[in-house]
């Protein structure tokens, strides 16, 4: 397993994190214990997840499942660099969801209770709370950094101009401030491109790639559209992208690769990628997204993707002006 730093820490995590929003809802808990037996197995240390996973409001689903395999022993919970989520409603009640002091403190109690641990490695706020100030939000996470029960902070699904603003009043409180961002981002959602990878670049904000696959797009869907049914929003980005797809899949077999593991091997070749979210529903596919870290795209491969995957034109403002 390779092992890179997340952002500008000390803090040393595998290339593939392993996403957790499946446990419950799609996969058995048994079979949940035995993917997160097989990551450590593959050296994979770094596991996402989020209050709001299992999907039952207030209930968090999925960080009990965790907790419950955490709490099997051996070694489980040492090794593993949890990062969870506080933001997602959690209650009917008006101060049960989003980044007030008073939710995050709640909200990171609640999740080491079901989490059964003492600290959380990588607290993220789960989408940017235009109503809560800075101050309040770095209050209440220094608070929890200083009483040990979170060691990092991070963001997911911010602008460029959050996280500068973030880490520049982290900077004037002498905090550490966001380390991660956790975004949208694969060949078909390259808008990061613009603004966010430039700042979590001069930031030294690790970028933690969610739905890498482009909800399926980009894992051999031509194939898979003969098998079954598709459900109706992966049939409109098909519709949408067809052409595209179809060069996609073609290119990933004169090549030898399936397209899922192309797929992830780009975002690894990405720089200011920290590690893709894989989220495998069973075993074999988390077999084949460990693929993904054997292969080495050359240049004239990765030129080739982006003809057929075009980005935005590069960075903000060159990308559009001049």
């Amino acid at each position: 397993m390779e092992y890179t730093q997340l952002g500008r820490t000390g803090l040393k995590v595998s290339r593939l994190c392993l996403g957790t929003m499946n446990f419950g809802p799609l996969t058995e808990e048994p079979d949940s214990y035995k993917i997160m037996d097989h990551a450590l197995d593959q050296g994979i240390n770094f596991f996402d997840t989020a209050n709001v996973y299992g999907w039952k409001k207030g209930e968090g689903v999925t960080e009990q499942i965790v907790g419950r395999w955490w709490a099997q022993g051996g070694g489980r919970r040492e090794k593993v660099v949890i990062a969870t989520k506080v933001y997602g409603v959690m209650g009917d009640w008006p101060n049960e969801s989003r980044l007030s002091a008073l939710n995050i403190k709640r909200a990171c109690e609640a999740s080491l209770k079901r989490l059964q641990t003492d600290y959380i490695d990588l607290y993220q706020m789960h989408h940017v709370d235009r109503n809560t100030p800075w101050e309040e939000i770095w209050q209440a996470m220094e608070q929890l950094v200083q009483e040990g029960k979170v060691i990092y902070v991070g963001s997911s699904n911010f602008a460029g101009w959050h996280i500068t603003m973030a880490n520049e009043i982290a900077k004037q409180r002498h905090f550490l401030g966001l380390v991660s961002e956790q975004s949208l981002y694969s060949l078909n959602d390259r808008m990061i491109e613009l603004e966010v990878v430039p700042a979590c670049q001069h930031y030294g904000v690790g970028i933690i790639p969610w739905s890498p696959l482009s909800g399926g797009l980009l894992g051999g869907i031509l194939e898979k559209e003969g098998k079954r049914r598709l459900n109706d929003d992966t049939q409109k980005k098909l519709d949408q992208r067809r052409d595209r797809v179809e060069r996609y899949e073609a290119y990933c077999k004169e090549i030898g690769e399936h397209p899922a593991d192309v797929a992830l091997a780009w975002l690894l070749h990405q720089p200011a990628v920290t590690a893709p979210i894989i989220g495998p529903r069973t075993m074999e596919q988390f077999e084949g997204n460990l693929h993904s870290l054997d292969i080495k795209l050359t240049e004239d491969q990765l030129k080739k993707l982006d003809e057929i995957w075009p980005g935005p034109g590069g960075t903000a403002p060159e990308a559009y002006a001049w």
